[in-house]
Protein backbone atom coordinates (compact mmCIF):
# COMPACT_ATOMS: atom_id res chain seq x y z
CA UNK A 1 0.00 0.00 0.00
CA UNK A 2 1.01 3.60 -0.51
CA UNK A 3 0.08 6.41 1.85
CA UNK A 4 0.51 9.53 -0.26
CA UNK A 5 0.82 12.79 1.68
CA UNK A 6 0.05 15.64 -0.69
CA UNK A 7 -0.25 19.35 -0.02
CA UNK A 8 1.87 22.37 -0.73
CA UNK A 9 5.11 23.53 0.83
CA UNK A 10 4.71 24.32 4.50
CA UNK A 11 1.79 21.94 5.07
CA UNK A 12 3.98 19.51 7.02
CA UNK A 13 4.40 16.59 4.60
CA UNK A 14 8.04 15.76 5.32
CA UNK A 15 7.77 16.00 9.09
CA UNK A 16 4.43 14.19 9.19
CA UNK A 17 5.61 11.39 6.89
CA UNK A 18 8.42 10.43 9.28
CA UNK A 19 5.94 10.35 12.16
CA UNK A 20 3.36 8.36 10.16
CA UNK A 21 6.07 5.82 9.31
CA UNK A 22 6.68 5.30 13.03
CA UNK A 23 2.97 4.60 13.56
CA UNK A 24 2.47 2.11 10.71
CA UNK A 25 4.12 -1.28 11.13
CA UNK A 26 6.35 -2.42 8.26
CA UNK A 27 6.41 0.95 6.55
CA UNK A 28 9.07 3.08 4.89
CA UNK A 29 9.24 6.68 3.69
CA UNK A 30 9.89 7.14 -0.02
CA UNK A 31 10.28 10.76 -1.11
CA UNK A 32 9.55 10.91 -4.84
CA UNK A 33 11.50 14.16 -4.95
CA UNK A 34 14.62 11.96 -5.04
CA UNK A 35 13.48 10.69 -8.44
CA UNK A 36 13.33 14.30 -9.61
CA UNK A 37 16.76 14.99 -8.16
CA UNK A 38 18.15 12.05 -10.13
CA UNK A 39 16.69 13.50 -13.32
CA UNK A 40 18.16 16.91 -12.46
CA UNK A 41 21.61 15.28 -12.19
CA UNK A 42 21.59 14.07 -15.81
CA UNK A 43 24.30 15.77 -17.87
CA UNK A 44 23.95 17.45 -20.14
CA UNK A 45 20.72 18.47 -18.53
CA UNK A 46 17.22 17.69 -19.66
CA UNK A 47 15.19 20.53 -21.25
CA UNK A 48 14.92 23.45 -18.85
CA UNK A 49 11.88 23.56 -16.59
CA UNK A 50 10.88 25.22 -13.35
CA UNK A 51 9.68 21.89 -11.89
CA UNK A 52 11.00 18.38 -12.54
CA UNK A 53 7.43 17.06 -12.42
CA UNK A 54 6.99 18.55 -15.90
CA UNK A 55 9.55 16.12 -17.32
CA UNK A 56 7.55 13.21 -18.77
CA UNK A 57 9.89 10.52 -17.33
CA UNK A 58 9.33 11.63 -13.73
CA UNK A 59 5.80 10.28 -13.30
CA UNK A 60 6.34 6.73 -14.63
CA UNK A 61 9.67 6.55 -12.80
CA UNK A 62 7.89 7.35 -9.53
CA UNK A 63 5.37 4.59 -10.24
CA UNK A 64 8.04 2.09 -11.24
CA UNK A 65 10.29 2.92 -8.29
CA UNK A 66 7.43 2.59 -5.81
CA UNK A 67 6.32 -0.68 -7.41
CA UNK A 68 9.82 -2.14 -7.32
CA UNK A 69 10.38 -1.12 -3.71
CA UNK A 70 7.06 -2.66 -2.66
CA UNK A 71 7.79 -5.83 -4.65
CA UNK A 72 11.14 -6.09 -2.90
CA UNK A 73 10.36 -4.98 0.64
CA UNK A 74 6.57 -5.27 0.95
CA UNK A 75 4.77 -3.29 3.59
CA UNK A 76 3.66 0.29 3.14
CA UNK A 77 5.33 3.25 1.49
CA UNK A 78 4.65 6.65 2.98
CA UNK A 79 5.20 9.15 0.18
CA UNK A 80 5.34 12.88 0.97
CA UNK A 81 5.06 14.64 -2.39
CA UNK A 82 3.25 17.68 -3.67
CA UNK A 83 1.36 16.98 -6.89
CA UNK A 84 -0.81 19.91 -7.92
CA UNK A 85 -1.31 19.12 -11.62
CA UNK A 86 -4.38 16.90 -11.95
CA UNK A 87 -3.08 15.23 -15.12
CA UNK A 88 0.12 14.23 -13.29
CA UNK A 89 -1.82 12.83 -10.34
CA UNK A 90 -3.99 10.79 -12.73
CA UNK A 91 -0.87 9.42 -14.43
CA UNK A 92 0.68 8.38 -11.13
CA UNK A 93 -2.46 7.01 -9.51
CA UNK A 94 -3.54 5.07 -12.62
CA UNK A 95 0.01 3.72 -13.00
CA UNK A 96 -0.08 2.43 -9.45
CA UNK A 97 -3.57 1.01 -9.98
CA UNK A 98 -2.33 -0.91 -13.04
CA UNK A 99 0.04 -2.70 -10.66
CA UNK A 100 -2.79 -3.29 -8.15
CA UNK A 101 -1.13 -1.04 -5.58
CA UNK A 102 -3.71 0.52 -3.27
CA UNK A 103 -3.19 4.22 -2.55
CA UNK A 104 -4.57 6.20 0.35
CA UNK A 105 -4.28 9.81 -0.72
CA UNK A 106 -4.19 12.47 1.99
CA UNK A 107 -3.86 16.22 1.60
CA UNK A 108 -2.26 18.07 4.47
CA UNK A 109 -3.96 21.43 4.28
CA UNK A 110 -3.41 24.74 6.03
CA UNK A 111 -4.77 28.18 5.34
CA UNK A 112 -2.70 30.55 3.19
CA UNK A 113 -1.55 32.75 6.08
CA UNK A 114 -0.36 29.74 8.06
CA UNK A 115 1.47 28.30 5.05
CA UNK A 116 3.12 31.65 4.30
CA UNK A 117 4.19 32.00 7.93
CA UNK A 118 5.64 28.50 8.04
CA UNK A 119 7.60 29.01 4.82
CA UNK A 120 8.89 32.45 5.82
CA UNK A 121 9.79 31.22 9.30
CA UNK A 122 11.42 27.94 8.25
CA UNK A 123 14.66 27.70 10.23
CA UNK A 124 15.92 24.66 8.29
CA UNK A 125 15.34 25.66 4.66
CA UNK A 126 14.92 29.38 5.21
CA UNK A 127 12.38 31.56 3.42
CA UNK A 128 11.93 30.45 -0.18
CA UNK A 129 10.44 32.30 -3.15
CA UNK A 130 10.13 28.91 -4.90
CA UNK A 131 8.00 27.49 -2.08
CA UNK A 132 5.93 30.67 -1.77
CA UNK A 133 5.20 30.57 -5.52
CA UNK A 134 3.22 27.35 -5.02
CA UNK A 135 0.68 28.81 -2.59
CA UNK A 136 -1.70 30.02 -5.31
CA UNK A 137 -1.39 26.90 -7.52
CA UNK A 138 -2.14 24.84 -4.40
CA UNK A 139 -5.20 26.96 -3.59
CA UNK A 140 -6.44 26.54 -7.18
CA UNK A 141 -5.87 22.76 -7.14
CA UNK A 142 -7.62 22.52 -3.76
CA UNK A 143 -10.64 24.44 -5.12
CA UNK A 144 -10.90 22.54 -8.40
CA UNK A 145 -9.90 18.90 -7.89
CA UNK A 146 -7.37 18.03 -5.20
CA UNK A 147 -9.59 18.08 -2.11
CA UNK A 148 -12.14 15.88 -3.93
CA UNK A 149 -9.45 13.26 -4.63
CA UNK A 150 -8.10 12.86 -1.11
CA UNK A 151 -8.78 12.77 2.58
CA UNK A 152 -8.07 16.31 3.77
CA UNK A 153 -6.37 16.86 7.11
CA UNK A 154 -6.32 20.51 8.15
CA UNK A 155 -2.95 21.08 9.81
CA UNK A 156 -3.53 24.77 10.49
CA UNK A 157 -3.91 24.16 14.22
CA UNK A 158 -2.33 20.71 14.48
CA UNK A 159 1.14 19.69 15.51
CA UNK A 160 2.88 17.20 13.21
CA UNK A 161 2.35 14.36 15.74
CA UNK A 162 -1.38 15.16 15.81
CA UNK A 163 -1.55 15.16 11.99
CA UNK A 164 0.35 11.85 11.87
CA UNK A 165 -2.06 10.32 14.37
CA UNK A 166 -5.02 11.43 12.24
CA UNK A 167 -3.50 9.76 9.19
CA UNK A 168 -2.73 6.57 11.12
CA UNK A 169 -6.20 6.49 12.68
CA UNK A 170 -7.80 6.92 9.28
CA UNK A 171 -5.78 3.92 8.11
CA UNK A 172 -6.88 1.91 11.14
CA UNK A 173 -3.34 1.76 12.56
Amino acid sequence: MIVWLNGTHGAGKTTTSALVQQLIPDSRVFDAEKVGETLMDITPGLPETDNFQHWPPWRPLVVETARRVLDYAGGTLVMPMTVLVEKYWREISSGLAQHAIPVRHFVLHADQDTLRGRIEGDTVMGPSAFRLAYLEPYAEAARTWLHKEAEVIDTTDLTPPQAARQVAESLGS
